[in-house]
């Protein structure tokens, strides 16, 4: 039975897969994209799936989905393989009597995709923690040892890996703190949750489960039987401009190296797009979730086709109404909108 990618991503859409290659320790994984590389045949890599779309068309070539597991804890160091479950990862840190990973709690996807995304959530984005990271250069077919600095991050979202499929991610080195308190706490709804005043501190165990309720209530922690959770979280990235349209003069704002960011969830809602929206458009089986006016859902039985329309009916309604395209935070591969 052929694999697809529907049956390995949690939008649970896309084609065929050529040939599936899932490497369980890191020189696995290391020959495997020399081999590959060294061939010449077509390679995607590919994590959890958690933050990629694939056309009907699929892959026709190999994919190297990553499944290495081990994982190393050294006083206030953690390093972790690249196929390392995320949130088993953030436990295990907590279990340890470690703090700094507690906001990043329930984030779907593997550890090699932090740093690819800067993955961040409530405050915490990967390069606060970051120590260091092991790539393997698909150019030059090196290993090799990076420090936070030579990642790109900077702009939201962004790294020297969100846009090239030269370097692939082998291991991630985290450095936390030996702590029975977080961080300050300065997202007022989590801190709300924790009966907390913002900027206070919590035991990381409570903030875990806290930010576990938060997203769970916003469709963002992956349930087989919840159909709001079939998708890659946020699909439009939060965009950074330049200059922000009159139109959009009300927006929130927030500070970004290169502009201000504009949260994509309200300029959405506020474009005529209410959570829930879409299961009156098209055919049904794709609409936004009832939660979160960011995560664009499979209600069951979408095509990848069907996610691109829905998701360009979106973006062409919020520029029509502010003057500002949406683009993608998720990877598209072999589709577009």
């Amino acid at each position: 039975m052929t694999t697809t990618f529907a049956d390995l991503t949690t939008m649970r859409v896309g084609g065929p897969i050529g040939r599936l290659l899932v490497p369980e320790t890191t020189p696995e994984a290391v020959e495997l994209l020399r081999r590959s590389t060294d061939t010449g045949e077509s390679l995607l890599v590919m994590g959890g799936g958690s933050n990629l779309v694939v056309g009907e068309v699929g892959w026709d070539g190999t994919v190297i989905r990553m499944a290495t597991s081990e994982f190393d804890i050294d006083r206030e160091f953690v390093t972790a393989a690249a196929g390392v479950e995320w949130d088993h990862l953030v436990k295990a840190t907590l279990d340890e009597g470690l703090a700094g990973l507690e906001a990043l709690s329930g984030i779907p996807g593997l550890v090699g995709g932090t740093p690819v995304q800067n993955v961040g959530a409530f405050g915490t984005v990967t390069s606060d923690v970051l120590e260091s990271l092991t790539v393997y250069d698909r150019q030059t077919g090196a290993r090799e040892r990076w420090t936070a600095e030579r990642c790109g991050f900077g702009s939201h979202r962004q790294s020297v890996f969100k846009h090239s499929d030269r370097w692939v991610v082998l291991d991630v080195t985290y450095r936390l703190r030996r702590s029975n308190q977080s961080r300050p706490i300065e997202y007022a709804d989590l801190a709300a949750r924790l009966g907390i005043e913002v900027g206070g501190t919590a035991a990381p165990v409570d903030v875990r489960e806290a930010v576990l309720a938060l997203r769970r209530g916003r469709g963002m922690v992956l349930d087989p039987q919840d159909h709001d959770t079939w998708s890659v979280g946020s699909f439009f990235i939060n965009p950074v401009l330049a200059t922000v349209p009159d139109r959009a003069r009300e927006c929130p704002r927030y500070p970004d190296v290169k502009g201000t960011k504009l949260p994509a969830a309200w300029l959405i809602e506020h474009a005529g797009f209410p959570r829930g929206y879409g299961h009156e458009w098209g055919n049904g089986s794709v609409a936004l979730s009832s939660r979160h006016a960011l995560a664009v859902t499979n209600r069951g039985g979408a095509t990848t086709s069907e996610v691109m329309k829905f998701a360009a009916h979106i973006r062409e309604g919020v520029e029509a109404h502010f003057g500002i395209r949406l683009g993608p935070e998720c990877d598209l591969v072999n589709c577009s909108f």
